[in-house]
């Protein structure tokens, strides 16, 4: 018989059913946030050949962004407040509710706050965070938004907005990103160990190896957009944006490739060296060539990190100890695997001084230039 078909089950006994499903199923999640907690503060997904535990949820266990950013802020805020377990599993507090809430809870706040929140809706809980921590007024914008298709962009758009929204869908598909709503501006900022759960800026699939993108410009912004325009308007008269987005990416692109990882079609032979810890411009090039600019740390199971973005030029022996920045003795890493290898060599508590030792001194420098 079909576990989950229950035609057979009587009238009377389905509420039974359903509000001993739900019971349990609250009860699981409080126990899977339990888990995600312990883990994520031991960072036991550093080993595992994870950045973050973010990107952990979703490859490892097939979550959702959405699913992985609400049950690993729920957990984070459930480890500094232990008490919201309790309260996801008697369903005083839903996963929603807690991410709302996280960013105003403290120590001496969190247990009225939480009570106050208790079996609430999420408008309910925006009426509570409005009552107890009001905002000032947002002020007014005005967001034109471009008509699709426009065969002028230039010509479209008027240049007076403080803000402008960008879309250009070509299919019913494309639709899907809403080009009438603008994207606003002033999103609230996660903390920097957080990962939003869907940024200003979309793109979206719609046809193979094409893609729908729709993004909020400030006026500045758009500006140079028509600029750029004019300069190309002799060897593309349309104007078309993802052309001219596609050249102009082409030499970001470059000039980035060239600051970061020293590539260029005409290297130099000199070599100078500013410092024993310094990365001579043909070593990047060819770790960044070699690594195929990715991180190369492989946890004991063979899995190796699939990060791309803040990676950092690592000495496999430390230049403390007498390791030299050679092609052999350099590796990609990320900023978290770096960090970790860092803490494996000299101890959690000598770098964790180290840093604040650094915080301290960035401090004093800007207040100096201040």
């Amino acid at each position: 018989m079909n576990t989950f078909s229950l035609t057979h089950v009587e009238d009377h006994k389905l509420y039974a059913g359903l509000a001993a499903a739900v019971a349990n199923e609250r009860g699981r999640t409080a126990e899977v946030l339990a888990w995600i907690a312990e883990f994520d503060a031991r960072k036991l997904y550093l080993p595992a050949a994870y950045p973050t535990m973010y990107a952990l949820l979703i490859a490892e266990f097939n979550l959702s962004e959405g699913a992985a950013y609400k049950r690993l802020r729920s957990a984070r805020a459930a480890y500094e407040h232990p008490v919201i377990f309790d309260m996801v599993g008697d369903g005083r507090l839903h996963l929603s509710a807690i991410v709302m809430l996280a960013a105003h809870l403290t120590p001496v706040n969190a247990q009225d706050l939480l009570t106050a929140a208790s079996r609430k809706t999420k408008a309910q809980i925006e009426l509570l965070l409005a009552e107890r921590f009001p905002q000032s007024d947002r002020p007014e914008t005005i967001r034109p938004v471009v008509p699709a298709p426009a065969s002028n962009f230039a010509a479209s758009v008027p240049l007076e907005a403080s803000a402008f929204e960008l879309a250009e869908p070509s299919s019913t598909a494309a639709q899907s990103l809403s080009p009438g709503t603008a994207v606003p501006l002033d999103d609230a900022k996660v903390r920097a160990h957080e990962v939003p759960l869907s940024p200003p800026t979309r793109v979206a699939p719609i046809a193979p190896e094409r893609f729908a993108l729709q993004v909020t410009l400030m006026k500045s912004t758009h500006d140079k957009l028509r600029r750029a325009q004019e300069l190309l308007s002799h060897s593309l008269p349309s104007g078309d944006i993802a052309t001219v987005l596609d050249r102009a990416l082409d030499v970001l692109v470059e000039k980035l490739e060239k600051r970061r990882h020293a590539v260029t079609s005409r290297p130099s032979t000199r070599r100078r060296s500013k410092s024993a810890r310094h990365v001579p411009a043909h070593v990047r090039r060819a770790v960044s060539d070699r690594d195929r600019y990715q991180c190369t740390f492989v946890s004991a199971a063979g899995r190796r990190c699939v990060e791309r973005r803040f990676l950092e030029y690592d000495h496999v022996h430390p230049v403390a100890r007498g390791g030299q920045a050679t092609v052999e003795n350099t590796r990609l890493r990320c900023r978290a695997h770096n960090q970790l290898e860092a803490e494996r060599m000299y101890g959690a508590g000598f770098m964790r001084e180290k840093r604040e030792a650094s915080g301290v001194g960035r401090r004093t420098s800007a207040a100096r230039s201040a």
